[in-house]
């Protein structure tokens, strides 16, 4: 019988992972080697230096002074400012306001990653600027805050930073605030070329309910003219269907003309068909002419009817040339559709929401064929409310919790557009009824209130 060979296999195992151990301790230590020199060698020809010097009052000039090869510089001054160069002979000239020391700190970077820091301590022996000011909410009036400039020491002008206004070189100025909420305050103070700045935060308890007739008329068109103004419009033109499929073509004036005190829009039917070209119309707009960010708008019209006629009353951001559609944010005042009579539309469009998805109402309108109406917005940081026939009368509110550009494209100007449209994804959605040419869109005026506190 053939006996069998019994193999110690724990032996085997046993030098087998202690080999494996050996070699694996080997190479981690070969690592680390590796890598710490290569990290010390990296930047062991560096050395971070500078230089500094006191120059006229508070004022620190820094000079660079490392030595090595490498690829750039991040200089932070103590002072909040900080700058990334790599410029290795530019000087920096900094302003210390306040008397204290500061730390200065220089960090090099070379091209392998490697970095290298310097610090030094400078001493500002005295104070010569303290920027400063009050806000004292109004006795009269809580949505009025009671700014005044109260900085120490010479500079050569300032202005305050408040909702998106910006007042410039009033020491003592009246802030109106008409709306609930938190805002944020700022004094920004130019010294010796020197931009400084200090932010409050204040709080406003209630809305002013004077808000609608503080505004004041700031412009508008009330077409008592000859012809259509052309320092507020301009005509349109074209047969491009507009992005929406439409018939008409925009004329350069000829379906536009001023009657009594009115601006008389005409759609007209050129042939018999239904097919691009056969109908004739005008837009216009105030693009580059006259444009506004926030405000009361409000034009009175009487729009025309019909299946297939689309006219509108809208504002299109005026940056859309370069961010385009919908970027640039649209507010439709009024749109109306024939084949949905007494029935009026109002609308915003933004990358969050448009097209058929923008945000807005309809609401039962039974005379706006027959008789003119009131068709405004109020526009604010806050919100957009529409309303029809008085501002009391809001038919639509728009206004996101949390604003970002996705859905408050809104805090730029807009400009306005006018016109009729004939067909089109939406106005023409039914078809279009040929005897129902021609047919105008009648507008009273177009104006803009604005505050002016």
């Amino acid at each position: 019988m053939r006996k069998s060979k019994i193999v110690n296999t724990s032996k085997i195992l046993s030098k087998k992972s202690m080999i494996k151990m050996i070699l694996n301790s080997i190479l981690i230590f070969g690592l680390f080697v590796f890598s710490h020199c290569d990290e010390d060698n990296s930047v062991d020809d560096l050395k971070a230096d500078f230089s500094y010097e006191y120059k006229e009052v508070n004022h620190v000039v820094f000079t660079n002074q490392s030595e090595g090869e490498y690829y750039s510089m991040t200089w932070n001054f103590g002072n909040g400012k900080e700058e990334t160069t790599t410029d290795k002979k530019k000087t920096y000239e900094v302003y210390y306001p306040l008397a204290g020391d500061y730390d200065v700190t220089l960090k090099l970077l070379n091209y392998s990653g490697g970095t290298k820091v310097t610090s030094k301590t400078i001493n500002i022996a005295s104070t010569d600027f303290v920027i400063s000011f009050t806000a004292e909410v109004d006795a009269l009036n809580p949505n009025i805050i009671n700014l005044e400039n109260t900085s120490q020491g010479q500079f050569e002008s300032f202005k305050w930073i408040y909702r998106d206004k910006e007042i410039v070189d009033e020491t003592a100025h009246a802030a109106y605030f008409p709306f609930v909420g938190s805002y944020e305050i700022e004094l920004q103070v130019i010294k010796n070329g020197n931009e400084i700045s200090l932010k409050k935060s204040i709080s406003i308890s209630q809305n002013d309910p004077d808000y609608i007739d503080n505004l004041s008329l700031v412009w508008s068109d009330e077409f008592d003219g000859l012809i259509v103004n052309s320092d507020n419009w301009t005509f349109e033109t074209g047969a491009t269907g507009w992005g929406n499929n439409e018939l008409q073509n925009y004329t350069n004036g000829g379906n536009a003309e001023i009657v009594n005190g009115y601006l008389i829009i005409t759609a007209i039917k050129l042939d018999d068909n239904t097919a691009v070209g056969s109908y004739s119309s005008s837009r216009i707009i105030s693009k580059g002419k006259k444009e506004f960010k926030y405000g009361r708008m409000e034009v009175r019209a009487n729009v025309p009817e019909g299946r297939g006629i689309w006219p509108a009353i809208w504002m299109l951001g005026s940056n859309i040339s370069s961010v385009g559609w919908p970027v640039c944010g649209e507010i439709d005042i009024m749109e109306y559709v024939g084949y949905e009579p007494n029935t009026v539309h109002a609308t915003v469009h933004t990358p969050s929401g448009y097209a058929a998805n923008g945000d807005g109402t309809s609401v039962t309108l039974v005379s706006c064929e027959e008789e003119f109406h009131n068709y405004g917005i109020i526009w604010t940081e806050k919100q957009i409310d529409f309303y029809i026939d008085t501002p009391e009368n809001i038919i639509y509110t728009y206004n996101p919790i949390l604003k970002s550009e996705d859905n408050w494209p809104f805090d730029k100007p807009q400009f306005f557009i006018l016109n009729i449209a004939v067909g089109g994804d939406w106005g023409g959605a039914q078809g279009v009824d040929n005897s129902i040419f021609p047919q105008t869109m009648e507008i009273d005026y177009v104006r803009v209130y604005q505050e002016v506190l």
